[in-house]
């Protein structure tokens, strides 16, 4: 698999990160309306990351 499939599935584990850590500095700041926010976004993006992983590990698993 190229490097660039494997780094687009990395970006989106990184964003879902991200999205975590601003949703526990919103809810420490009782902006729980922007910590749901975040939190939701943050579930998002893992369940991004986690289908494109699948995706790249069904390709590689077809080509041998």
């Amino acid at each position: 698999m190229p490097t660039t499939q494997h780094s687009a599935a990395a970006e989106r584990h990184m964003q879902a990160a991200h999205a975590h850590e601003a949703a526990a500095a919103s809810h420490n700041q009782n902006d729980h309306l922007a910590a749901h926010e975040q939190s939701r976004l943050a579930q998002e993006r893992s369940r991004e990351a986690h289908e494109h992983s699948e995706q790249l590990f069904k390709a590689a698993a077809e080509t041998k």
